[in-house]
């Protein structure tokens, strides 16, 4: 699944984006997958649960791809 995320201010926690692209069930759901290793930031493993996801990263791990845009693009 590939899909865009439009940021409402300056960046969004990972494990919030996540949740918030109905990828995991809850928040606990979501830190799980990025403290397992299985979401990449730009090509790059995460394990920062809260990691800030600014405009212009992809948010990428099993089976989806997520595009992040600005606020304001």
């Amino acid at each position: 699944m590939k899909t865009t995320f439009r940021l409402s201010g300056e960046y969004i926690a990972l494990c919030d984006l996540i949740k918030v692209c109905g990828l995991a069930e809850s928040g606990g759901a979501a830190k799980h997958m990025v403290g397992e290793g299985l979401v990449t930031v730009d090509g790059q493993i995460e394990l920062r649960k809260t990691c800030k996801i600014r405009a212009g990263q992809t948010v990428a791990g099993d089976g989806f791809t997520i595009a992040v845009l600005a606020a304001d693009a």
